[in-house]
C-alpha cells in the first residue's frame, strides 16, 4: 500500500514509514506542492496512492468523485510528526482494511 502524504505533512514521513508503506511519496518530493486539489486527486488515482491529510477538502471530494483514491484523514489538529508516524502505524490494520473494502472511501483517525 502506497501513500501520497499531504502539504500539511512533513515529507520525512516517507522515509519513517517506508517499511510499512513502501512506494509513498510526499506531494512535495513529487513536484506537486503547487497543485490543484483536483491534480493531486487525480495523480494519487492515476498511481495508486491512498491520500493521506489533514485537509476535510479531500474527504469531500472522495464523497463527490468516489474511489480511487481513498482517504485517511487525520483529524489530530497541531502535533509532531513523531506522533503522525505514531498513529499511522498504530492504524496500520484499519488502513489495509480501507484499502481492501470496496464500499470504504475514507478512515478518519482522531
Amino acid at each position: 500500500m502506497k501513500l501520497l502524504l499531504d502539504q500539511n505533512l512533513s515529507p520525512r514521513l516517507v522515509q519513517h514509514l517506508s517499511d510499512l508503506y513502501p512506494g509513498s511519496e510526499h506531494i512535495y518530493l513529487a513536484g506537486l506542492d503547487r497543485a490543484s486539489d483536483v491534480l493531486l486527486w487525480d495523480y494519487a488515482r492515476q498511481n495508486g496512492f491512498t491520500f493521506v491529510t489533514k485537509d476535510a477538502d479531500f474527504c469531500e471530494m472522495s464523497e463527490v468523485l468516489g474511489t480511487p483514491p481513498k482517504v485517511i484523514w487525520l483529524r489530530l489538529g497541531n502535533c509532531s510528526t513523531n506522533q503522525i508516524e505514531s498513529i499511522l502505524r498504530q492504524h496500520h490494520g484499519a488502513i489495509v482494511g480501507l484499502a481492501e473494502n470496496a464500499n470504504a472511501h475514507v478512515l478518519t483517525l482522531v
